[in-house]
């Protein structure tokens, strides 16, 4: 039961980063809450198409988070074992870059967010 908790968690917090790059990527100005604040306003052209990479790679790791915890596509369930590692990998980076960022506004917003899905993915990987 923690594990499926934990999946919809992680499920929820990934949208809302989802939702958030979607808006970087079609013009919203809130560049001074990503990449350390760099760009503030609207992203420039190719960090719009970047946003929009990172909306695929989070697809696939809530992909891999839904199927190792049973929720979703049995069939690579086997697959998803070793793939929650990157997931795992992935969340530490994401935790720490976001919890060092210069842009306070960034760390105030993301750094939580990203403890929440790290800490997600482990009570998955746990599967208790």
């Amino acid at each position: 039961m923690i594990t499926t908790i934990s999946a919809y968690i992680f499920l929820i917090a990934i949208i809302f980063v989802i939702l958030f790059q979607l808006g970087l990527a079609f013009g919203m100005p809130w560049g001074e809450y990503a990449m350390g604040g760099k760009f503030p306003g609207k992203f420039p052209f190719a960090m719009r198409i970047a946003a929009l990479i990172q909306i695929l790679i989070l697809i696939i790791i809530s992909t891999i988070v839904l199927t190792n915890a049973q929720i979703i596509i049995p069939e690579f369930y086997k697959f998803s074992q070793t793939a929650i590692w990157f997931v795992l990998v992935f969340s530490i980076i994401g935790s720490v870059l976001n919890i060092i960022t210069k842009s306070k506004k960034e760390r105030m917003i993301w750094a939580p967010v990203s403890i929440i899905l790290l800490i997600s993915v482990v009570l998955v990987m746990l599967k208790q």
